[in-house]
């Protein structure tokens, strides 16, 4: 009777342990960023569609307009959505490359200096008991003068069962643009 406090105590560290555990991998996420290059502070920026590799319909509208409001929140202002005809992405129908093209063409005859875009390749939830929310994207800063890629990221997160896809979206977005950001200011 006498180790019964301490056989409690080591059962509920143990129970504490594992419950930490299955709460770190309930919310799992995967990125890989690259480092931002030295940016002009107060460049214009152009906001181009995002590429919908999903089942979901738009999701890379829903992607591009959580993007474009991370940046504004975090100081990046100068930022010009391209013209909406210049997506046909309806329901049924998502974007492709061709629209990509032409937006960036656009960039280029407004004298913007950066182009955001990206694709979304996970925008659910998942099936099962929990119904996890789950995103996956990929993002590209493009120097519109030369079309060149000069910062990426992609990256994954699932939330919780309770959680919003939304919310999970934009704490990835707002993980993945954070070396952009600083970058920005």
């Amino acid at each position: 009777m006498k180790n019964l406090p301490r056989t409690l105590s080591l059962a509920f560290f143990r129970m504490l342990s594992a419950g930490a555990l299955l709460a770190a991998l309930g919310a799992c996420s995967t990125t890989d960023i690259g480092r931002a290059p030295t940016l002009e502070a107060n460049a214009q920026w152009a906001l181009l569609p995002f590429a919908n590799h999903t089942e979901t319909p738009q999701a890379g509208l829903r992607a591009e307009s959580i993007s474009e409001n991370v940046l504004r929140a975090n100081g990046v202002n100068n930022i010009r959505r391209y013209p909406a005809a210049l997506n046909s992405e309806t329901l049924f129908e998502p974007m492709d490359r061709k629209q990509l093209d032409a937006a960036l063409e656009w960039a280029r005859a407004e004298n913007l200096k950066y182009a955001l875009t990206g694709s979304v390749d996970e925008w659910r939830y998942k099936v099962g008991i929990d119904g996890e929310p789950a995103v996956g994207m990929t993002l590209q800063l493009i120097d519109v003068a030369g079309g060149n890629v000069v910062w990426a990221a992609s990256g994954g997160k699932s939330g919780w069962s309770r959680e919003a896809l939304s919310a999970v979206a934009q704490k990835l977005s707002r993980t993945l643009l954070s070396p952009v950001i600083s970058a920005a200011r």
